[in-house]
């Protein structure tokens, strides 16, 4: 097979709306690795991750309470992903509070804060993570509506929901988020959606340095091809099907493969990084 030619990996399939349902995909993403042994890196922690009923999401929230720390899990209105994904988060003995909504709406991020802080009084952890993508085939196929629906969901949240949370982050809290392999090599029919991940990238970095002195670090996550509801929500079932097979590891990764990252940012074993980007995504080489 050529360097980089594509192949089939899984069944073609889709999904008719965004967000994607992972209860439905086949096969299913991989939410835990039996070989994560959780070590306390972040007990006695609250984080609240964005979009943590499924794919990334979830597998950073059960890596989260693996390794400690009690989960606040935001989706939009995906009630059976959002309910595995307490039962998962359950099942490692950390509590798991599900609030489902539309980070896109500034209100709404507020709320999101408060439970936080009325069901724990604390918040040490946000995970900024949720996200829709919408492929055009031309460039001027991409309207107006498009580009701010994105931006809404994508960044706007972001700034919404840091602002919510920074009074009530001390010094030694985290803040992750996720941005995209797209923001370095660009993809020529998602272009709102990769400009979304490019911006991610300078919010992160220019964070971070707005909250240095407070001891906050800022960090962020840039995946390759990740097997998630996304994929088949987005996609045409012949590229769901190859998806990720023209990597160097010839696969998409796994959510659990991309959650431990996470926890790394998240915890003290990363009390030096901050403005950082890590890229689990197959090999690409993307200088970032």
């Amino acid at each position: 097979m050529k360097k980089g030619a594509k192949r089939a990996l899984r069944p073609a399939q889709s999904q008719k709306r965004q967000p994607g349902r992972q209860s439905v995909m086949r096969p299913q993403p991989r939410s835990t690795r039996a070989s994560h042994r959780g070590s306390g890196k972040l007990a006695g922690r609250v984080a609240l991750i964005t979009g943590g009923d499924s794919g990334i999401g979830r597998a950073v929230a059960v890596a989260f309470a693996r390794e400690g720390a009690d989960v606040a899990v935001s989706y939009l209105e995906e009630h059976d992903d959002a309910a595995e994904t307490r039962r998962l988060v359950r099942k490692e003995r950390r509590r798991c509070l599900l609030l489902p909504g539309d980070v896109g709406n500034e209100a709404h991020c507020n709320g999101l804060v408060q439970a936080v802080l009325a069901e724990w009084g604390r918040l040490d952890v946000l995970v900024n993570n949720a996200a829709e993508q919408h492929p055009q085939e031309r460039p001027e196929d991409v309207s107006a509506e498009q580009v701010l629906a994105t931006f809404r969901t994508n960044v706007f949240a972001m700034f919404q929901l840091t602002r919510a949370a920074l009074p009530h982050l001390r010094k030694g809290g985290a803040i992750v988020n996720t941005a995209s392999v797209t923001a370095y090599r660009g993809s020529p029919k998602l272009l709102d959606y990769s400009s979304t991940k490019g911006a991610i990238v300078a919010y992160t970095r220019s964070l971070a340095l707005a909250l240095a002195e407070r001891g906050i670090r800022v960090n962020a996550v840039a995946p390759g091809p990740i097997w998630t509801p996304l994929i088949p929500a987005t996609f045409e079932p012949a590229k769901v099907a190859s998806f990720g097979s023209d990597t160097p590891l010839k696969r998409a990764g796994e959510p659990a493969e991309v959650a431990s990252c996470f926890v790394f940012l998240a915890s003290e074993d990363a009390s030096y990084l901050t403005g950082q980007v890590l890229h689990p995504n197959g090999g690409e080489i993307i200088n970032g």
